[in-house]
C-alpha cells in the first residue's frame, strides 16, 4: 500500500499563510477595526511570544483575546491584577487532603492557552514575577514540582497608560520578556459607529459577544504554524540589518538606555511571522522595519529631558529607522 504523500515545504507555507489570514478575518467579525493591533497579536502568537497591550479601558482588549481564542478552540483565562494578588493566585498551590493524607496540586489560571493579565502593573513585583517562569520556560513550579504548560501558551498583559496611582512599574527584565508592546488607540469615527451598532443591536447589556467568530483550527494547528514560521529563511544581510537597528538604539541621541540582544531576536521572530502573512518563505528588510517599533518601544528608555519636553518613544524610533540604510538587492 502506498503511503500518503507528505506536503512540500511550499504547500505547508501556503496552508499556514491561509490560516493566519483567515484568523485575522474571523477576529474582525467581533473586534471592529484596529487591523494593525489584530495582526501584531497574531504575529506574536505565531512567533511563540507574549505581548504587552497598552490602552485606556473600554477599547475591547478582553473581546479581542476571547475572539482570538475562539478561532483556534483554545482555552482562555483572565486574571484581574490587584495589589493584594498573590503569586499562588496565578500559578496555583498545593492543598492538603485530610482523607487521603496527602497533598494535591491545584492548578491556577496560568494553565491555559491564552492568559489575559489585566492591568498587570497593579500587582506588586513578587506577583508580576510569578509570570516570568511561565513566560520564559512555559512551565510553573509549585512546591518544587515543575509543571509544563500546554502549548500554545501566550500571555497578553494589559496596562492603563493614564492611571499611574497605585501601580508598580514593570521591571526592565520583565518588559524584555514581551515580544511586542502593542498600543491600542481610540477607534476612528467610522469604526466607533460600527462598534456601537454591533454592541447595541438586539442585545441586553454589554456582554462580550464572539458568536460570529468561527473556530477554524485546533491548538495543534497553531503549533504547526509556529513551526513553519520558525523555518522561514533570513538572509545574512537582513539579520545584519536587525542587529544594526538594535545596536544603534544604544548610541542614539535622546535614548538613555538602548535595547539588549533580545531586541534583535524579537525583530527576527516577529518579521518571520510578518513574512508568513505575505505568503513568503523569506524575510525582507521591510518586514524588519514594519515590526521594529512594537518590538523595541518597550526595550528603550528616553532621556529625562526628552520626556519632559513631551517626546514620544515611537517618534524617536521612527527617526532612527529612517537613518539606517536597509539592504537592497
Amino acid at each position: 500500500m502506498n503511503e500518503p504523500m507528505q506536503p512540500t515545504p511550499q504547500d505547508k507555507l501556503t496552508q499556514a499563510s491561509t490560516i493566519a489570514n483567515r484568523m485575522k478575518v474571523e477576529i474582525a467579525k467581533a473586534f471592529v477595526g484596529q487591523e494593525d493591533v489584530v495582526e501584531q497579536i497574531l504575529l506574536a502568537l505565531f512567533s511563540g511570544g507574549h505581548v504587552l497591550i497598552e490602552g485606556v479601558p473600554g477599547l475591547g482588549k478582553t473581546l479581542l483575546v476571547r475572539a482570538l481564542a475562539k478561532t483556534f478552540d483554545g482555552s482562555f483565562t483572565r486574571i484581574q491584577f490587584t495589589p493584594d494578588l498573590m503569586p499562588s493566585d496565578v500559578t496555583g498551590h498545593a492543598m492538603y487532603d485530610m482523607k487521603g493524607n496527602e497533598f494535591h496540586i491545584r492548578k491556577g489560571p496560568v494553565f491555559t492557552n491564552l492568559l489575559l493579565a489585566d492591568e498587570i502593573n497593579r500587582a506588586p513585583a513578587k506577583t508580576q514575577a510569578a509570570l516570568l517562569e511561565a513566560m520564559q520556560e512555559i512551565q510553573v513550579t509549585i512546591e518544587g514540582q515543575a509543571m509544563p504548560l500546554a502549548p500554545p501558551f501566550m500571555t497578553l498583559a494589559t496596562q492603563n497608560p493614564i492611571e499611574q496611582e497605585g501601580t508598580y512599574p514593570l521591571p526592565e527584565a520583565q518588559l524584555d520578556r514581551f515580544l511586542l508592546k502593542i498600543l491600542i488607540q481610540y477607534p476612528t469615527e467610522q469604526e466607533e459607529k460600527a462598534m456601537v451598532a454591533a454592541v447595541t443591536s438586539d442585545k441586553v447589556g454589554d456582554n462580550l459577544n464572539v458568536a460570529a467568530v468561527n473556530t477554524i483550527i485546533k491548538p495543534s494547528t497553531v503549533i504547526a504554524v509556529q513551526q513553519v514560521v520558525s523555518n522561514l529563511r533570513v538572509d545574512e544581510r537582513v539579520n545584519d540589518y536587525a542587529v544594526r537597528i538594535v545596536r544603534k538604539t544604544r548610541e542614539w541621541p535622546g535614548i538613555a538606555m538602548g535595547a539588549g540582544p533580545r531586541g534583535g531576536i524579537a525583530l527576527i521572530r516577529a518579521a518571520r511571522a510578518k513574512a508568513l502573512f505575505a505568503g513568503r518563505d523569506y524575510v525582507t528588510p521591510d518586514d524588519i522595519k514594519s515590526v521594529a517599533i512594537p518590538a523595541l518601544r518597550h526595550r528603550v528608555s528616553l532621556a529625562p529631558e526628552l520626556e519632559i519636553e513631551g517626546h514620544k518613544t515611537d517618534d524617536i524610533l521612527h527617526n532612527l529607522l529612517e537613518k539606517i540604510e536597509a539592504p537592497r538587492k
